[in-house]
């Protein structure tokens, strides 16, 4: 192949909305147009059709993720207008020989998906002695949200098929470029192109990636540096939808307006306005890090005043979250130091020692233990469980991203309504 192809993935659900971004696509420089499976599942062969009239001069993939019926499944999509049909790579021996067979009857090629084969590398050199015409090392959406690479993938395949290989799985623009360094032949992109508000443009940065790919040493990231990267891009109705509506405290404000905090909780237990352990914990907390102070929801008295967030202010402490009341509430607004409460009292409570810090709690509804991460802005404060962090702040980008590409087709004048197709999709 004289040069890496460009795959635009439509994985999308409504046929109207992936041709209108199709076209964008292209537009950018896209070459090859790919009917994704969520689509096929929700239009069937009327999207394969659409595609191959209204942009005749390029190749139509249909990824069918063939697991049965190998013959059937390939003829209906050639028929349809595809010219490419992805099947599955761990479907049996029988399958993907009836796919071959079908595919030189009705003269479509075939491209095979790694995702989730167990020996990658020995399947390939399988399909390609079977006859299949590309390879996809694909990382599927759930394993890039806990950290799998298709970049890895792709590395263990270096040299050991002579067929193409594609490679697919959260690309952009510096990993497309990645993955043409390391012999990617086709570069699948999805949400990167699909989701964003400017499809066009987004599509020419990965095309001009590819054309003119850079070698780049990788750049070293802790693990909490990758989470902390990835919460601070996003919102925390982001994280509440990555999180399917979990995770939301209750009854809470920002008290400094529009603020934002990430960082992972110290939590503290103290009782009815004892401020003792919450000031104590401002010398365990780390740089980065949150408060998260439970006081039964007493809001008659307040654990927490300005002294105590200029103390925080100072030792770089991410932010605050009390069940309960604040005070002084002018002195720290003068900080627009992120503190969120329940309510502002001017009583003081008393410093007993009652209390323990870095132990679990309940707070606002949601259980905290510490560790967790903690993000809050203007419309709440989400806890995120710490052993899921990477995967629900990579969940989130995705929404973040969907939504940019939502809000960009209300501004040309459709209604949300319109866009999300509500009618279409009510539960039956």
């Amino acid at each position: 192949m004289e040069k890496p192809y460009l795959q635009v993935a439509l994985d999308l659900l409504d046929l109207p909305r992936a041709v209108a971004i199709a076209e964008e696509a292209l537009q950018g420089g896209a070459d090859w147009i790919e009917v994704g499976t969520p689509l096929i599942k929700s239009e069937g062969m009327a999207a394969v059709r659409a595609m191959r009239e209204r942009f005749p001069g390029h190749e139509i993939v249909a990824d069918m993720k063939v697991a049965d019926t190998g013959a059937l499944e390939v003829e209906m999509a050639a028929k349809s207008g595809a010219s490419i049909v992805c099947i599955l790579a761990d479907a049996d021996d029988a399958v993907i020989a009836e796919a071959v067979r079908a595919a030189r009857k009705y003269g479509v090629r075939l491209m095979a998906d790694l995702i989730n084969v167990a020996d990658p590398v020995a399947r390939s050199r399988e399909l390609e002695a079977m006859g299949v015409d590309y390879i996809n090392a694909h990382v599927g959406i759930d394993q890039q949200m806990i950290g799998k690479s298709s970049l890895d993938l792709l590395a263990r395949l270096a040299g050991a098929v002579q067929i193409p290989i594609a490679v697919a799985g959260g690309l952009d623009a510096a990993t497309a470029s990645a993955a043409v360094q390391s012999g990617a032949a086709i570069v699948i992109v999805g949400g990167n192109i699909i989701r964003s508000a400017d499809v066009a443009g987004s599509a020419e940065r990965i095309r001009s990636a590819i054309d003119r790919p850079e070698s780049r040493p990788p750049q070293a990231e802790s693990p909490d540096a990758a989470v902390r990267r990835l919460l601070e891009a996003v919102s925390a109705p982001n994280i509440s939808d990555a999180m399917h509506r979990k995770g939301a405290m209750t009854n809470l404000v920002s008290i400094c307006g529009r603020v934002k905090m990430v960082g992972r909780a110290v939590t503290v237990r103290t009782i009815a306005g004892d401020w003792a352990k919450p000031v104590e914990a401002i010398d365990v907390a780390g740089e980065g890090d949150v408060l998260v102070v439970s006081s039964d929801g007493v809001t008659n008295v307040a654990p927490w005043g300005e002294l105590a967030t200029l103390s925080c202010r100072n030792r770089g402490i991410a932010g605050v979250v009390i069940d309960g009341a604040v005070r002084d509430v002018d002195d720290i607004r003068a900080m627009a130091f992120p503190l969120f409460a329940r309510t502002a009292v001017p009583n003081a409570g008393e410093p007993k020692g009652l209390g323990e810090i870095n132990t679990e709690i309940a707070c606002c509804g949601q259980e905290v233990r510490p560790g967790d991460w903690i993000v809050g802005d203007e419309s709440g404060v989400v806890v995120v469980p710490r052993e899921r962090a990477y995967e629900i702040a990579r969940r989130a980008v995705e929404v973040k991203k969907t939504e940019e590409r939502i809000r960009e087709e209300i501004r040309r004048g459709r209604s949300l309504a319109e866009v999300m197709e509500l009618l279409k999709w009510e539960k039956r």
